[in-house]
């Protein structure tokens, strides 16, 4: 008799329309400060919806170290990023913002990634102006960005490129550690003529600093504030974000760091005690997961993914 074939995942299906997402996240930025919570994995994802939070964001520092093991330089491929947006994106119902770091190239391929990561399932797509060959983390110092004029060009063809008008095309700008405010607030300015829905002023010193930004545009186009955590600006809450004129509030990382010093704590305890016995208070139970994956291990069959799994054809 032959050995039973398994079953296995078909690739993950694209995500929610763009159509929704895109307007969805729009239209909460016209009724509140938004808080943007990174999701290192599909289950983090929806943690973040269960708690209540208005978007999730696919962060390029969290994906490069937390799932590929590198750091932040532009290691990672377009297809791979494609990949994880489709994942997240099917994992909740809530808006997915995307990093999509320099785009992949220049004018043309900042076109192509638009369209595949909007196909994929992104609400919002994230630009930045830093040279690609010297790509880090914006808060790290070395960074330099590009010309005002490429820079342009590439938001130009993000917004011609994007299939639905809802998509919120994103223009970082990471000039303010590199040739100060007044440089920062011009490139703002001049990103926002060039197509940006929103526009993100990255590793803003102070919160004045915040406070002249958000002035300078007084209400005119969305602002996205970058809290992370151990780089250049202050922790500023939602509130005082809002009151210094900013629409959304990115938490990039903080789910990350705190699961892993959680397993670094774990470790510790079970190499010193031979046991995870006294960790059980501060696991999540069997009978939480399978609440946050909408899981009823009586009726699997019940679950909106179980058709998904497909006999594996024989090779």
């Amino acid at each position: 008799m032959a050995a039973p074939v398994p079953a296995v995942l078909s690739p993950a299906p694209d995500g929610p329309a763009t159509a929704p997402g895109g307007a969805a996240l729009r239209r909460a930025a016209t009724t509140e400060t938004l808080g943007i919570v990174g999701a290192p994995s599909a289950l983090a994802a929806k943690l973040v919806e269960s708690a209540g939070f208005d978007a999730i964001y696919l962060s390029g520092a969290a994906f490069s170290a937390g799932s590929l093991g590198v750091p932040d330089i532009g290691l990672f491929t377009r297809d791979q990023l494609v990949e994880q947006t489709r994942i997240l994106a099917r994992a909740v119902s809530i808006p997915l913002v995307v990093d999509a770091d320099t785009g992949f190239g220049g004018p043309r391929e900042v076109e192509e990634t638009i369209r595949l990561l909007e196909a994929a399932g992104a609400a919002a797509i994230q630009l930045e102006d830093q040279r690609g060959a010297d790509k880090r983390c914006g808060h790290l110092a070395g960074k330099q960005v590009i010309e005002v004029a490429e820079m342009t060009e590439k938001l130009a063809a993000a917004a011609a490129g994007r299939r639905d008008p809802g998509t919120v095309i994103i223009g970082r700008c990471d000039s303010r550690s590199v040739h100060g405010l007044d440089d920062c607030l011009a490139r703002l300015h001049a990103y926002r003529a060039a197509g940006a829905d929103w526009l993100f002023p990255e590793a803003l010193q102070s919160r004045d600093e915040f406070g002249r930004v958000g002035r300078d545009f007084a209400g005119s186009i969305p602002l996205l504030a970058n809290m992370t955590e151990f780089g250049t600006s202050p922790l500023l809450s939602i509130p005082d974000l809002a009151g210094l004129g900013f629409t959304a509030v990115l938490y990039p990382v903080t789910l990350m760091r705190l699961s892993m010093k959680a397993m670094e704590a774990g470790l510790a305890m079970i190499a010193e005690e031979g046991t995870q016995e006294s960790l059980l208070d501060l696991m999540q139970s069997r009978e939480e997961l399978y609440d946050l994956l909408d899981y009823d291990p009586k009726h699997p069959e019940r679950h909106r993914f179980a058709r998904s799994l497909t006999p594996q054809e024989p090779t």
